[in-house]
């Protein structure tokens, strides 16, 4: 899955825009995707002229949600 992501972000790599969303930190995801360099890779492609919000607060969707 891993190396998907990162064929899919370097061939769209300044040719588009993309959003996406994660409740993991840029620290993070060496471990989630289980390779340091590929996430490395992944992130410098990312991060690159982009614009990162950080939302913070309680989640509407776990406030509202019916269990």
């Amino acid at each position: 899955m891993a190396v998907g992501l990162f064929q899919l972000v370097n061939q769209l790599h300044e040719q588009t825009s993309f959003i996406i969303t994660t409740n993991k930190n840029p620290k993070e995801w060496a471990e989630m995707l289980g390779d340091e360099v590929l996430a490395t890779a992944l992130l410098d492609r990312l991060l690159y002229k982009c614009e990162v919000i950080k939302l913070t607060g309680k989640s509407y969707r776990l406030e509202n949600r019916k269990t």
